[in-house]
């Protein structure tokens, strides 16, 4: 009798300690330190903040990795970025105006800057003879138009080449058509990019955007993550169009409307299925999979006729600046009819829509603490990126200040 009372107090106790397990919160980021030291941002990196075109000679206010900047362009049409702070008293440049060529002046007292080099020039309110004159300044930040887009550098000392971290194919594309959305959005840029890289959520959660409204999602599959070269690859290795869980039943994405793609295996373009003739620019890419992320978070996905990047740009720890990309390589009548199809239906539908339900699920992440499953290997192996050399300058010190890393974590400023 005692005997049989120990064996069942001892099952109790293991129920019991499998329930807490089961019922345990999950872990938090002990083993990602340098990832959950990023929420701001990463500095040492360009980063696209605008669309070009939107850029004049009066101030743009922009708010990237915790600081806050403006972007103009001087008398020549280069562009100018600068820390929107006036040394003064704190009150934000950007609301000042331009009195003379290759400056700005703060709409407070009228100190005005150089926007080359970021150095007083004049105190309006202070005379011809201040002595603030050439004693004051603010941080300017290395600034570059590419595509149609404003680049900025966040980091310290001379930054690497903006090619040097453009996707590959983009430095020296053929001819192109290029439909884009630029969107603030809540949520953190660490979690953007895991939703972009993430396997599981597109095949459930996208299955009832209008972008996919009549093509069937796998149900499920397996992978594995290949690293080339900066890049990280998401690979399928197993794919299953429908499943039956035990005890629970079966579950599909098939509809009688919804079309099964033309390849119900093996690899292609695209998340649900090939086409009868890919673009031989993207062809020729040869990528290892049709997702990909690469540091500082630009997702790039590789369909049959077009590729489409999200850059995944960090205002602060609470707010991202979503871009999204979409390229296709073609010219002449082609490219029109794309900038119809892009206007007519893919910007609302793609752009609108589909990545919105992304946002939604972004805004309402919660973590940590966190339970990981199986299709998680992509997300860890991207947090595992933060605690490595930087991919394109590696972990060399800057000959202008040798004692400054190159690789820094960014930290914030008071709004």
């Amino acid at each position: 009798m005692v005997k049989k009372m120990t064996e069942n107090a001892a099952r109790d106790a293991d129920k019991e300690k499998l329930s807490r397990r089961k019922m345990a919160l999950g872990r938090n980021w002990d083993a990602w330190p340098d990832y959950e030291a990023a929420e701001a941002g990463l500095h040492d990196y360009w980063y696209p903040v605008l669309w070009g075109r939107k850029v004049k000679k009066k101030p743009v206010a922009v708010r990237l990795c915790g600081k806050n900047l403006f972007v103009m362009r001087d008398q020549d049409g280069n562009i100018r970025a600068l820390h929107d702070r006036c040394p003064h008293r704190g009150v934000k440049i950007s609301l000042g105006k331009q009195w003379w060529p290759g400056t700005i002046s703060c709409p407070y007292h009228g100190w005005t800057f150089d926007l080359k080099t970021g150095d007083v020039a004049a105190v309006i309110t202070d005379g011809p003879d201040s002595r603030i004159c050439g004693n004051a300044a603010v941080q300017t930040y290395p600034a570059r138009e590419r595509h149609g887009l404003i680049w900025i550098y966040m980091g310290l000392g001379k930054p690497h080449a903006l090619e040097d971290q453009l996707p590959e194919e983009l430095i020296n594309p053929p001819k192109y058509a290029l439909g884009g959305r630029i969107e603030d959005r809540s949520g953190n840029w660490r979690f953007y990019a895991e939703n972009g890289f993430d396997e599981g959520h597109a095949k459930y959660l996208h299955r009832t955007s209008i972008w996919r409204i009549f093509k069937v999602m796998p149900t499920w599959n397996k992978i594995h993550i290949k690293k080339q070269g900066r890049w990280l690859y998401r690979v399928e290795d197993e794919r299953y169009w429908e499943a039956e869980f035990p005890g629970v039943g079966k579950w599909t994405n098939k509809r009688w409307w919804k079309i099964m793609p033309k390849h119900k295996q093996g690899k292609f373009l695209g998340n649900t299925g090939g086409a009868k003739r890919n673009n031989p620019y993207i062809e020729s890419r040869n990528f290892p999979g049709f997702a990909s992320l690469s540091m500082p978070g630009v997702l790039r996905i590789v369909y049959p006729s077009f590729i489409h990047y999200e850059f995944y740009v960090p205002i602060d720890a609470n707010h991202t600046k979503y871009v999204g990309l979409m390229f296709q390589f073609k010219g002449g009548l082609s490219k029109w009819l794309f900038y119809l199809w892009y206007l007519g239906g893919i910007r609302w539908m793609f752009h609108g829509n589909f990545s919105g339900q992304d946002h939604w699920m972004v805004a309402e992440t919660n973590a940590p603490p966190e339970r990981l499953y199986r299709p998680d290997v992509s997300l860890m192996e991207w947090r595992k990126l933060f605690s490595q050399p930087h991919p394109i300058r590696g972990d060399e010190l800057d000959d202008d200040n040798p004692e400054q890393p190159v690789r820094v974590l960014s930290g914030g400023e008071k709004p």
